[in-house]
Protein backbone atom coordinates (compact mmCIF):
# COMPACT_ATOMS: atom_id res chain seq x y z
CA UNK A 1 0.00 0.00 0.00
CA UNK A 2 2.77 2.62 0.59
CA UNK A 3 4.30 1.69 -2.48
CA UNK A 4 0.62 2.67 -4.50
CA UNK A 5 1.09 6.11 -2.05
CA UNK A 6 4.25 7.11 -3.53
CA UNK A 7 3.18 6.14 -7.27
CA UNK A 8 0.13 8.23 -6.64
CA UNK A 9 2.14 11.22 -5.08
CA UNK A 10 4.49 11.09 -8.14
CA UNK A 11 1.59 10.68 -10.74
CA UNK A 12 -0.08 13.53 -9.36
CA UNK A 13 2.37 15.84 -8.72
CA UNK A 14 3.64 15.93 -11.88
CA UNK A 15 0.17 15.90 -13.57
CA UNK A 16 -0.79 19.46 -11.27
CA UNK A 17 2.37 20.80 -12.11
CA UNK A 18 1.90 20.67 -15.76
CA UNK A 19 -1.51 22.00 -15.16
CA UNK A 20 0.45 25.16 -13.62
CA UNK A 21 2.71 25.34 -16.79
CA UNK A 22 -0.41 25.63 -18.88
CA UNK A 23 -2.57 27.35 -16.97
CA UNK A 24 -5.49 28.74 -19.44
CA UNK A 25 -6.60 31.76 -17.15
CA UNK A 26 -2.51 33.21 -17.36
CA UNK A 27 -0.47 31.34 -19.23
CA UNK A 28 -2.29 30.37 -22.30
CA UNK A 29 -3.52 33.78 -22.35
CA UNK A 30 -0.79 35.62 -22.73
CA UNK A 31 0.97 33.34 -24.68
CA UNK A 32 -1.85 33.82 -27.36
CA UNK A 33 -2.21 37.80 -26.80
CA UNK A 34 1.77 37.67 -27.25
CA UNK A 35 1.27 36.12 -30.95
CA UNK A 36 -1.33 38.23 -31.81
CA UNK A 37 -4.65 36.14 -31.58
CA UNK A 38 -7.88 37.43 -31.45
CA UNK A 39 -9.83 38.01 -28.25
CA UNK A 40 -12.56 35.73 -28.88
CA UNK A 41 -10.23 33.14 -28.95
CA UNK A 42 -9.06 34.38 -25.38
CA UNK A 43 -11.69 34.19 -24.20
CA UNK A 44 -12.70 30.88 -25.49
CA UNK A 45 -9.42 29.31 -23.50
CA UNK A 46 -11.45 28.71 -19.92
CA UNK A 47 -15.03 27.73 -21.09
CA UNK A 48 -13.39 25.10 -23.64
CA UNK A 49 -11.11 23.93 -20.78
CA UNK A 50 -13.72 23.56 -18.12
CA UNK A 51 -16.36 22.43 -19.95
CA UNK A 52 -13.98 19.76 -21.92
CA UNK A 53 -13.24 18.14 -18.63
CA UNK A 54 -16.30 18.47 -16.95
CA UNK A 55 -18.97 17.18 -19.33
CA UNK A 56 -18.25 14.37 -21.06
CA UNK A 57 -17.83 12.75 -17.45
CA UNK A 58 -20.91 11.44 -17.33
CA UNK A 59 -20.92 9.48 -20.76
CA UNK A 60 -17.51 7.96 -20.06
CA UNK A 61 -18.33 6.92 -16.14
CA UNK A 62 -20.71 3.96 -17.27
CA UNK A 63 -17.48 2.30 -19.35
CA UNK A 64 -15.28 2.91 -16.32
CA UNK A 65 -17.64 1.51 -13.85
CA UNK A 66 -17.92 -1.65 -16.03
CA UNK A 67 -14.00 -2.05 -16.12
CA UNK A 68 -12.46 -4.88 -13.60
CA UNK A 69 -9.14 -2.24 -14.04
CA UNK A 70 -9.28 1.33 -14.40
CA UNK A 71 -6.15 3.03 -14.04
CA UNK A 72 -5.69 2.94 -17.16
CA UNK A 73 -8.56 5.47 -17.97
CA UNK A 74 -6.25 7.80 -16.16
CA UNK A 75 -3.09 6.64 -18.05
CA UNK A 76 -4.65 7.38 -21.33
CA UNK A 77 -5.86 10.46 -20.90
CA UNK A 78 -2.65 11.70 -19.54
CA UNK A 79 -1.26 10.39 -22.16
CA UNK A 80 -3.16 12.65 -24.28
CA UNK A 81 -2.73 15.74 -22.47
CA UNK A 82 0.54 15.53 -22.98
CA UNK A 83 0.30 15.19 -26.24
CA UNK A 84 -1.68 17.94 -26.86
CA UNK A 85 0.43 20.03 -25.07
CA UNK A 86 2.80 19.47 -27.16
CA UNK A 87 0.88 20.81 -30.27
CA UNK A 88 0.31 23.60 -27.88
CA UNK A 89 3.22 24.50 -27.85
CA UNK A 90 4.44 23.44 -31.41
CA UNK A 91 1.61 25.37 -32.89
CA UNK A 92 3.26 28.73 -30.72
CA UNK A 93 6.45 27.97 -32.42
CA UNK A 94 6.29 27.22 -35.82
CA UNK A 95 2.98 28.52 -37.04
CA UNK A 96 1.62 32.32 -37.54
CA UNK A 97 -0.25 34.29 -34.73
CA UNK A 98 -3.86 33.02 -36.20
CA UNK A 99 -3.56 29.97 -37.64
CA UNK A 100 -1.29 29.42 -33.64
CA UNK A 101 -4.19 30.54 -31.83
CA UNK A 102 -6.75 28.41 -33.68
CA UNK A 103 -4.95 25.18 -33.29
CA UNK A 104 -4.18 26.35 -29.44
CA UNK A 105 -7.74 26.17 -28.91
CA UNK A 106 -8.27 22.87 -31.06
CA UNK A 107 -5.30 21.41 -28.97
CA UNK A 108 -6.93 22.60 -25.92
CA UNK A 109 -10.11 21.35 -26.49
CA UNK A 110 -8.56 17.37 -27.09
CA UNK A 111 -6.59 17.98 -23.56
CA UNK A 112 -10.07 19.02 -21.98
CA UNK A 113 -11.79 15.91 -22.97
CA UNK A 114 -8.68 13.75 -22.37
CA UNK A 115 -8.53 15.47 -18.41
CA UNK A 116 -12.45 14.32 -17.88
CA UNK A 117 -11.32 10.21 -18.29
CA UNK A 118 -8.53 11.20 -15.38
CA UNK A 119 -11.05 12.60 -13.26
CA UNK A 120 -13.98 10.05 -13.84
CA UNK A 121 -11.89 7.54 -13.05
CA UNK A 122 -9.17 8.61 -10.56
CA UNK A 123 -11.46 8.91 -7.48
CA UNK A 124 -12.27 5.49 -8.23
CA UNK A 125 -9.11 3.64 -8.52
CA UNK A 126 -7.63 5.98 -5.16
CA UNK A 127 -10.35 4.15 -3.43
CA UNK A 128 -9.18 1.08 -4.69
CA UNK A 129 -5.43 1.60 -4.11
CA UNK A 130 -4.57 3.66 -0.93
CA UNK A 131 -6.93 2.75 2.51
CA UNK A 132 -9.40 5.40 3.96
CA UNK A 133 -7.50 8.05 6.19
CA UNK A 134 -4.58 8.09 3.90
CA UNK A 135 -6.38 9.72 0.42
CA UNK A 136 -6.83 13.22 1.51
CA UNK A 137 -2.91 13.26 2.36
CA UNK A 138 -2.29 11.94 -1.25
CA UNK A 139 -3.70 15.15 -3.18
CA UNK A 140 -2.40 17.47 0.14
CA UNK A 141 1.04 16.10 -0.99
CA UNK A 142 0.91 16.36 -4.25
CA UNK A 143 -0.71 19.31 -4.44
CA UNK A 144 2.08 20.93 -2.16
CA UNK A 145 5.37 19.54 -4.22
CA UNK A 146 3.14 20.85 -7.16
CA UNK A 147 3.00 24.66 -5.64
CA UNK A 148 6.82 24.51 -5.08
CA UNK A 149 7.53 23.71 -9.02
CA UNK A 150 5.02 26.28 -10.01
CA UNK A 151 6.14 28.80 -7.18
CA UNK A 152 9.57 28.14 -9.09
CA UNK A 153 8.27 28.47 -11.91
CA UNK A 154 6.62 32.12 -11.11
CA UNK A 155 9.85 33.42 -9.63
CA UNK A 156 11.67 32.81 -12.85
CA UNK A 157 9.03 34.84 -14.53
CA UNK A 158 8.91 37.72 -12.32
CA UNK A 159 12.55 38.19 -12.13
CA UNK A 160 13.54 37.84 -15.28
CA UNK A 161 15.04 35.26 -15.12
CA UNK A 162 13.24 33.44 -17.62
CA UNK A 163 12.31 35.82 -20.38
CA UNK A 164 8.64 36.64 -20.85
CA UNK A 165 8.37 35.83 -24.80
CA UNK A 166 6.51 33.08 -26.37
CA UNK A 167 9.32 30.98 -27.86
CA UNK A 168 10.21 30.26 -24.00
CA UNK A 169 6.61 30.02 -22.58
CA UNK A 170 5.88 27.25 -25.51
CA UNK A 171 9.24 25.37 -23.85
CA UNK A 172 7.41 25.93 -20.49
CA UNK A 173 4.11 24.41 -22.09
CA UNK A 174 6.22 21.14 -23.81
CA UNK A 175 7.38 20.37 -20.02
CA UNK A 176 4.17 20.04 -19.11
CA UNK A 177 3.69 17.33 -22.02
CA UNK A 178 6.24 15.61 -20.53
CA UNK A 179 5.49 15.48 -17.19
CA UNK A 180 2.04 14.36 -18.74
CA UNK A 181 3.67 11.42 -20.01
CA UNK A 182 5.90 10.83 -16.59
CA UNK A 183 3.34 10.40 -14.84
CA UNK A 184 0.92 8.08 -17.57
CA UNK A 185 4.06 5.83 -17.26
CA UNK A 186 4.42 5.75 -13.34
CA UNK A 187 0.21 5.70 -12.66
CA UNK A 188 0.21 2.07 -15.05
CA UNK A 189 2.66 0.48 -12.61
CA UNK A 190 0.07 0.69 -9.83
CA UNK A 191 -1.07 -2.34 -7.60
CA UNK A 192 -5.44 -1.96 -8.14
CA UNK A 193 -7.23 -4.30 -7.01
CA UNK A 194 -9.45 -6.06 -9.70
CA UNK A 195 -13.36 -5.84 -9.65
CA UNK A 196 -14.53 -9.54 -10.99
CA UNK A 197 -17.81 -8.38 -10.57
CA UNK A 198 -17.73 -5.36 -13.58
CA UNK A 199 -20.06 -6.60 -16.58
CA UNK A 200 -19.95 -4.54 -19.63
CA UNK A 201 -24.05 -3.51 -19.42
CA UNK A 202 -25.30 -0.62 -20.89
CA UNK A 203 -27.01 2.04 -18.45
CA UNK A 204 -29.68 4.10 -19.39
CA UNK A 205 -29.57 7.89 -19.06
CA UNK A 206 -31.89 7.29 -16.41
CA UNK A 207 -30.26 4.72 -14.55
CA UNK A 208 -26.76 7.59 -14.52
CA UNK A 209 -28.86 10.27 -13.27
CA UNK A 210 -31.20 8.17 -10.43
CA UNK A 211 -28.71 8.52 -7.74
CA UNK A 212 -29.45 12.63 -7.65
CA UNK A 213 -33.03 11.20 -6.56
CA UNK A 214 -32.50 8.42 -4.14
CA UNK A 215 -29.57 9.89 -2.56
CA UNK A 216 -29.64 12.61 0.41
CA UNK A 217 -26.01 12.46 0.90
CA UNK A 218 -24.99 13.34 -3.24
CA UNK A 219 -27.40 16.02 -3.22
CA UNK A 220 -26.22 18.10 -0.31
CA UNK A 221 -22.57 17.47 -1.77
CA UNK A 222 -23.81 18.71 -5.13
CA UNK A 223 -25.66 21.98 -3.55
CA UNK A 224 -22.14 22.50 -1.17
CA UNK A 225 -19.62 22.40 -3.72
CA UNK A 226 -22.05 24.11 -6.54
CA UNK A 227 -21.61 26.77 -3.96
CA UNK A 228 -18.31 26.31 -3.13
CA UNK A 229 -17.76 27.11 -7.25
CA UNK A 230 -17.46 30.57 -6.21
CA UNK A 231 -13.83 29.57 -4.94
CA UNK A 232 -12.86 28.75 -8.81
CA UNK A 233 -14.70 32.20 -9.82
CA UNK A 234 -13.39 34.52 -7.86
CA UNK A 235 -9.34 35.64 -8.91
CA UNK A 236 -10.27 36.97 -11.84
CA UNK A 237 -12.24 39.28 -9.95
CA UNK A 238 -9.86 40.23 -7.32
CA UNK A 239 -7.48 41.32 -10.11
CA UNK A 240 -9.85 43.58 -11.43
CA UNK A 241 -10.46 45.08 -8.26
CA UNK A 242 -6.65 45.77 -7.88
CA UNK A 243 -6.58 47.05 -11.34
CA UNK A 244 -9.58 49.68 -10.75
CA UNK A 245 -7.39 50.97 -8.03
CA UNK A 246 -4.34 51.69 -9.86
CA UNK A 247 -2.21 48.53 -8.53
CA UNK A 248 0.64 47.64 -10.69
CA UNK A 249 0.15 44.18 -12.09
CA UNK A 250 2.72 44.41 -14.70
CA UNK A 251 4.53 42.20 -12.88
CA UNK A 252 2.20 38.88 -12.76
CA UNK A 253 4.73 36.79 -10.68
CA UNK A 254 3.39 39.12 -7.27
CA UNK A 255 -0.06 37.48 -8.18
CA UNK A 256 1.50 34.14 -9.06
CA UNK A 257 3.58 33.81 -6.27
CA UNK A 258 0.30 34.80 -3.56
CA UNK A 259 -1.41 31.86 -5.06
CA UNK A 260 1.80 29.65 -5.28
CA UNK A 261 2.75 30.18 -1.36
CA UNK A 262 -0.71 29.71 -0.15
CA UNK A 263 -1.33 26.53 -1.83
CA UNK A 264 2.59 25.24 -0.21
CA UNK A 265 1.40 26.65 3.31
CA UNK A 266 -1.95 24.87 2.93
CA UNK A 267 -2.73 22.07 0.58
CA UNK A 268 -1.19 19.51 2.77
CA UNK A 269 -2.76 20.87 5.69
CA UNK A 270 -6.47 20.78 4.08
CA UNK A 271 -5.78 17.19 3.02
CA UNK A 272 -5.01 16.09 6.68
CA UNK A 273 -7.78 17.54 7.52
CA UNK A 274 -10.27 16.46 5.33
CA UNK A 275 -9.08 12.61 6.51
CA UNK A 276 -10.43 13.56 9.54
CA UNK A 277 -13.49 15.21 8.71
CA UNK A 278 -14.31 16.57 5.15
CA UNK A 279 -17.52 17.71 5.80
CA UNK A 280 -15.64 20.68 8.15
CA UNK A 281 -13.17 20.87 6.22
CA UNK A 282 -15.53 22.11 3.74
CA UNK A 283 -17.47 24.44 5.69
CA UNK A 284 -14.47 26.25 7.24
CA UNK A 285 -12.97 26.65 3.76
CA UNK A 286 -16.73 27.99 2.91
CA UNK A 287 -16.23 30.30 5.86
CA UNK A 288 -13.30 31.70 4.83
CA UNK A 289 -13.75 32.44 1.44
CA UNK A 290 -16.93 34.01 2.34
CA UNK A 291 -15.18 36.30 4.71
CA UNK A 292 -12.12 36.78 2.17
CA UNK A 293 -14.75 38.25 -0.59
CA UNK A 294 -16.56 39.97 1.65
CA UNK A 295 -13.64 41.99 3.11
CA UNK A 296 -12.25 42.86 -0.63
CA UNK A 297 -15.76 43.80 -1.53
CA UNK A 298 -15.89 46.36 1.41
CA UNK A 299 -12.40 47.24 0.80
CA UNK A 300 -12.84 48.31 -3.18
CA UNK A 301 -15.77 50.29 -2.10
CA UNK A 302 -14.11 52.16 0.75
CA UNK A 303 -10.58 52.75 -0.73
CA UNK A 304 -11.17 53.71 -4.25
CA UNK A 305 -7.84 55.79 -4.87
CA UNK A 306 -5.82 53.16 -2.73
CA UNK A 307 -2.84 51.57 -4.83
CA UNK A 308 -3.35 48.23 -3.37
CA UNK A 309 -1.33 46.00 -5.43
CA UNK A 310 -0.03 44.21 -1.90
CA UNK A 311 -3.53 44.28 -0.33
CA UNK A 312 -5.40 42.33 -3.71
CA UNK A 313 -2.20 40.00 -3.70
CA UNK A 314 -3.10 39.36 -0.01
CA UNK A 315 -6.86 38.24 -0.80
CA UNK A 316 -5.34 36.26 -3.78
CA UNK A 317 -3.45 34.87 -0.75
CA UNK A 318 -6.45 34.03 1.41
CA UNK A 319 -8.62 33.18 -1.86
CA UNK A 320 -6.63 30.38 -2.58
CA UNK A 321 -6.33 29.18 0.76
CA UNK A 322 -10.01 28.58 0.74
CA UNK A 323 -9.49 26.98 -2.80
CA UNK A 324 -7.66 24.59 -1.58
CA UNK A 325 -9.15 23.72 1.14
CA UNK A 326 -12.81 23.38 -0.96
CA UNK A 327 -11.04 21.44 -3.45
CA UNK A 328 -9.44 18.48 -0.75
CA UNK A 329 -12.61 18.61 1.33
CA UNK A 330 -14.69 17.78 -1.94
CA UNK A 331 -12.24 15.37 -3.14
CA UNK A 332 -12.12 13.70 0.20
CA UNK A 333 -15.91 13.62 0.85
CA UNK A 334 -16.97 12.11 -2.49
CA UNK A 335 -14.24 9.31 -2.66
CA UNK A 336 -15.60 8.24 0.76
CA UNK A 337 -18.78 7.90 0.39
CA UNK A 338 -20.56 5.05 0.85
CA UNK A 339 -21.47 5.27 -3.07
CA UNK A 340 -22.68 1.82 -3.37
CA UNK A 341 -19.84 0.95 -5.61
CA UNK A 342 -21.04 3.31 -8.32
CA UNK A 343 -18.19 5.92 -7.38
CA UNK A 344 -17.28 6.73 -10.93
CA UNK A 345 -21.11 8.06 -11.89
CA UNK A 346 -21.23 9.55 -8.52
CA UNK A 347 -18.04 11.45 -9.75
CA UNK A 348 -19.60 12.22 -13.19
CA UNK A 349 -22.95 13.01 -12.29
CA UNK A 350 -21.66 16.23 -10.13
CA UNK A 351 -18.70 16.91 -12.44
CA UNK A 352 -21.61 17.40 -15.14
CA UNK A 353 -23.58 19.57 -13.10
CA UNK A 354 -20.78 21.18 -11.99
CA UNK A 355 -19.67 22.02 -15.28
CA UNK A 356 -23.10 23.23 -16.29
CA UNK A 357 -22.58 25.86 -13.30
CA UNK A 358 -19.40 26.67 -14.46
CA UNK A 359 -20.14 27.84 -18.15
CA UNK A 360 -23.23 29.72 -16.25
CA UNK A 361 -20.44 31.54 -14.29
CA UNK A 362 -19.09 33.21 -17.85
CA UNK A 363 -22.68 35.75 -16.79
CA UNK A 364 -20.36 37.26 -14.08
CA UNK A 365 -18.45 39.27 -16.34
CA UNK A 366 -21.65 40.80 -17.31
CA UNK A 367 -22.51 41.61 -13.68
CA UNK A 368 -19.23 43.16 -13.00
CA UNK A 369 -20.36 45.95 -16.06
CA UNK A 370 -22.58 46.52 -14.12
CA UNK A 371 -21.77 46.46 -10.18
CA UNK A 372 -18.18 46.67 -10.50
CA UNK A 373 -16.03 43.77 -9.35
CA UNK A 374 -17.13 44.59 -5.66
CA UNK A 375 -20.50 43.55 -6.74
CA UNK A 376 -19.65 40.04 -8.35
CA UNK A 377 -17.52 39.20 -5.05
CA UNK A 378 -20.39 40.73 -2.80
CA UNK A 379 -22.29 37.62 -4.38
CA UNK A 380 -19.73 35.54 -4.46
CA UNK A 381 -19.03 35.77 -0.33
CA UNK A 382 -22.83 35.07 -0.45
CA UNK A 383 -23.08 32.29 -1.67
CA UNK A 384 -19.93 30.76 0.21
CA UNK A 385 -21.60 31.91 3.21
CA UNK A 386 -24.47 29.51 2.09
CA UNK A 387 -22.23 26.58 1.32
CA UNK A 388 -21.68 26.55 5.19
CA UNK A 389 -25.12 25.70 5.83
CA UNK A 390 -25.66 23.45 3.37
CA UNK A 391 -21.90 22.28 4.63
CA UNK A 392 -23.96 21.19 7.74
CA UNK A 393 -26.40 18.58 6.27
CA UNK A 394 -23.31 16.66 4.80
CA UNK A 395 -22.55 13.43 6.68
CA UNK A 396 -19.08 12.52 8.65
CA UNK A 397 -18.24 10.11 6.02
CA UNK A 398 -14.70 9.19 7.56
CA UNK A 399 -16.56 7.38 10.44
CA UNK A 400 -18.43 5.34 8.22
CA UNK A 401 -16.59 1.56 7.01
CA UNK A 402 -15.92 0.69 3.58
Amino acid sequence: MKRNIFIHIGSLSSTKTADGLIDPKLVLAWLMNAIGAQGYLIGLLVPVREAGSLLPQLLLARRVEHSAIRKYYWVAGSVVQGLAAFGIAASALLLPGQSAALLIVGCLAVLAVARSACSVSYKDVLARTVEKGQRGRVSGAASTISAIAVFAFAILLATGTLPREPSYVAGAIAVAGVLWLFAAGLFSTLRERVDKGAEASEDALGDLVRPLQEDAELRSYIATRALLISTALAPPFLVLLGSDRGAEFGNLGLLLLASSIAAIVSAYVWGASSDRSSRKTLILAGLLAALSYAAAAVWGLTEADAVGGPIVAGFVFAAQIAYEGARAGRKTHLTDMDTGGRKAVYTALSNSLIGLLLLAGGLLGLLADVAGPEGVLALLALMSGASVFTGTKLSEVQREKD
